[in-house]
């Protein structure tokens, strides 16, 4: 004989996602600062690598493309050096800018200016010219090379960097900074 049903089946709770032992909160844990890592890895990678010029990112690079990189390390600033040329017409008064080129540099602290002395790039006058003016040396190509392009250079304190100085910030400038 069988049984006959009462209507009543026995339920059994079904567990939830969170209780099955494959997806419990350690795993969400761990896959979430695996996920927060490769992130912030990712970031780090692609801000830093430079393998092409295209990509210029670091002092590090600009350091290492300076002409006499151990000279303008030590006794400077590396630099990129852009030349461009401004044309200005009076009569309409227009300006036209020329296509610019950049090229690495360096900028030379004012204690170190004997370096361009001993090595005869400079004379004695244009040293004297300079400082009174209270300029710096700066310079592309190579200083043991045929004619490196030195230049008394104008710091302009206009100059701000507005990624850095953002309102609110209050950095101090720091003194290795100074030249």
């Amino acid at each position: 004989m069988r049984r006959k049903s009462t209507g009543r089946t026995a339920t059994i709770p079904k567990p939830s996602i969170f209780q099955s032992p494959m997806f419990n909160f350690t795993t969400i844990a761990i896959l979430g600062g695996v996920f927060v890592l490769g992130i912030g890895i990712g970031i780090a990678f692609s801000s830093t690598a430079t393998f092409t010029p295209n990509n210029v990112a670091t002092r590090e690079f600009i350091d290492t493309k300076a002409p006499n990189a151990d000279i303008c390390v030590q006794y400077g600033a590396s630099a990129m050096v852009m030349d461009t040329r401004l044309f200005v017409t009076l009569n309409p008064f227009k300006v036209y800018v020329g296509q610019p080129s950049m090229r690495p540099g360096c900028v030379l602290r004012s204690s170190n200016w004997a370096i361009l002395e001993q090595k005869k790039l400079v004379s004695s006058d244009q040293v004297r010219d300079c400082k009174n003016r209270l300029n710096h040396f700066a310079y592309a190509g190579d200083l043991n090379g045929d004619k490196p392009d030195i230049s008394c250079t104008y710091e302009n304190d206009d100059a701000k960097n507005f990624f850095i100085n953002q309102p609110g910030a209050t950095a101090p400038t720091l003194e290795t900074e100074r030249f």
